[in-house]
């Protein structure tokens, strides 16, 4: 997705999060996050939990804490903050903790100014689909439960009351209309009449 004035300027105030020693390097990722505008919370040691108000994480990934870092960020949840990992090496076991802790971008060190802004703007973009995807995905899940009651409801009209499709679709429009409630809604009660008065879901 092209990168938008609008996610350039949600950077500004974000809350980022930045899991790294205070030393060096971790200083100057600060510094450079300040500049950008965004609102820095360092922390170190590792925590137990990552603050809730944290719309990005940064964490410096080490080998030795594998554990404390899996912890932190298994299993990934769709709310989770967009994460940044820092590494200092690419080897194998560095990389396996990035792909495990759903890491969305990668900052090398040494850490240098440049490079920065364009790793954040990408790790929030694809956060950002993410999101968006997730929110579409229960959209459609909500449908497909939606259709699959009403469908059972007019099994049920049909059934029970010797209507034809077209006849138990247009009486559970007009109840939910008259009752003031969705069709799925309506379909509801009466798939949970039916079960309670039959013993039959």
């Amino acid at each position: 997705m092209p990168v938008s004035r609008e996610l350039l300027q949600s950077l500004k105030g974000l809350r980022i999060q930045v899991l790294h020693p205070p030393d060096a390097e971790g200083k100057v990722l600060i510094e450079h996050l300040n500049r950008i505008g965004c609102t820095c919370e360092a922390t170190w040691p590792l925590p137990e939990e990552i603050n809730p108000a944290a719309s990005v994480v940064i964490i410096a990934i080490e080998p030795s804490h594998r554990e404390q870092i899996l912890k932190l960020f298994r299993p990934v949840e769709p709310l989770d903050p967009a994460l940044l990992a820092v590494i200092s090496f690419e080897d194998p076991s560095t990389v396996q903790i990035v792909l495990e802790c759903g890491a969305l971008g990668v900052i090398e060190r040494p850490i240098r100014p440049f490079g920065l802004l364009t790793n954040l703007m990408i790790t929030r973009s694809i956060w950002l689909e993410r999101q968006n995807a997730s929110k579409r995905i229960r959209k459609l899940e909500r449908r497909v439960r939606s259709s699959k009651q009403i469908l059972r409801a007019k099994e049920i009209l049909m059934q029970t009351r010797e209507m034809t499709e077209d006849a138990a679709y247009e009486c559970i429009r007009q109840q939910a209309m008259a009752k003031r409630i969705s069709m799925d809604e309506l379909a509801d009660a009466i798939i949970a009449a039916h079960t309670l008065l039959t013993n039959n879901p």
